[in-house]
């Protein structure tokens, strides 16, 4: 069994991680599995670049910017959702690679910034491949947006489109809902990383009768595991008199991550007396004061590639937070389980497949900064934090476990292929 994995990065954001994982995970189960990128990070053999010249990288990067600008241009110059929203409207045929003569399985992960156009989708599904395609966010079951942040027009067609600022029916959103209907009416074998997600894009009545699985992100626990918290602290140079609370992301000031909410909740605790200190991961951009309004103590330590780094930070802390207001799943939340650190965030998307609510994290009310404080303080002081460590750890080795994924995927393939 060949499986071709599609994805515009290789380690670059959340969705890419994942890919990169379940190849590594397929291959280890004896699968010849493959990653075919645009944008190449890693020196990984198995992963290859549609950029094999200084041209094809320079026109790639030109799709991109047209995308963007067309965007840009339809909202009204206006940068503030120029990332929320995605047109494949400009891509690479990747149909003639010679990897996919070599795939029995073309498995589609997020392949939005000028990757794949809507063009080169339904090409692909005109070579008879057999297509499955992991959503890791809404894109795939909406006109344009990847998240829809409580909109609903994607459940028919799409149009005035509150990321565009639009008041027209026939706007950007409509139209390249109309472009998809191809992909909502394929032979395409869906899959969602949470059944949150399955509940959303089952919405879309286009998509309501196409199979759809869930199968959930996987995590290397050979990677990510317990290890003694005060040697992981010293190693970091961090306090050992503390409390640590861990929060990151891809990029912190997404207004989708929530970190308001999590400022008001280390307030609260502070007043409360607790001593925290706060660890950042993860980048900041174009906003110098995001920072400014934290009340207690904390360290931020940018972008981390480096797992073995990012697992001792997941061990040293006492808590991983995550204040998103929607996760399709939740990466940070298993890597920081498989570590053994309890876990707390909001009782609302892809959060309640991973959180046992008091079993092996905390889930707070949506939008209580209150009860996010009460959980974090629950875990710091309240619970058996020894059985809860115990509970995380065990639920990462059942449901998220490399082995345990790629299984899954292995079945669906072979489905798929029958």
């Amino acid at each position: 069994m060949k499986i071709l994995l599609i994805s515009t990065f290789d380690c670059s954001g959340g969705a890419a991680v994942a890919a990169n994982r379940l190849m590594k995970a397929l291959r280890k189960q004896g699968v010849d599995a493959k990653i075919l990128v645009r944008d190449k990070q890693t020196d990984d053999e198995n992963v290859i670049s549609v950029n094999t010249s200084w041209l094809k990288r320079k026109i790639n990067f030109i799709r991109f910017a047209w995308e963007r600008w067309i965007i840009f241009c339809h909202n009204r110059f206006n940068r503030k959702d120029l990332f929320r929203v995605s047109i494949a409207n400009t891509g690479t045929d990747i149909c003639g690679h010679s990897l996919m003569a070599w795939a029995d399985v073309v498995h589609l992960h997020w392949i939005n910034q000028g990757f794949l156009s809507l063009n080169d989708i339904k090409k692909l599904l005109k070579t008879g491949k057999s297509v499955v395609w992991t959503m890791h966010d809404m894109w795939p079951c909406t006109g344009i947006c990847h998240h829809a942040w409580g909109c609903e027009n994607f459940k028919s067609e799409c149009g005035n489109c509150p990321f565009l600022s639009s008041k027209k029916t026939n706007d950007l959103s409509y139209r390249i809902f109309q472009n998809k209907k191809h992909i909502f009416q394929s032979n395409i074998h869906f899959v969602t990383v949470s059944i949150w997600l399955k509940s959303m894009a089952l919405k879309n009545t286009q998509i309501e009768n196409s199979d759809i699985s869930v199968i959930p992100n996987v995590v290397d626990t050979t990677l990510f595991y317990p290890a003694d918290k005060q040697i992981a602290r010293k190693q970091l140079s961090f306090p050992l008199d503390k409390k640590i609370v861990l929060m990151g992301a891809a990029k912190l000031n997404d207004p989708i991550k929530g970190f308001t909410y999590l400022q008001q909740a280390l307030s609260i605790l502070k007043e409360q007396g607790e001593n925290i200190l706060l660890i950042l991961f993860g980048s900041l951009k174009d906003d110098p004061v995001f920072l400014s309004s934290i009340s207690v103590e904390y360290i931020s330590t940018g972008l981390i590639r480096d797992t073995s780094t990012l697992a001792r930070l997941y061990v040293a802390a006492d808590v991983t937070v995550v204040s998103s207001l929607y996760e399709t799943f939740g990466q940070t939340l298993i890597e920081a389980m498989a570590c053994g650190c309890p876990v707390v965030s909001f009782d609302n998307s892809g959060q309640t497949d991973i959180i046992e609510h008091k079993v092996n994290g905390y889930l707070a009310r949506y939008k209580d900064a209150e009860d996010l404080a009460c959980g974090i303080r629950w875990v710091l002081s309240e619970a058996s934090y020894e059985e809860l460590s115990k509970n995380a750890i065990g639920k990462v080795k059942q449901v998220y476990d490399e082995a345990v994924i790629a299984r899954q995927y292995i079945e669906l393939y072979g489905k798929v292929l029958s």
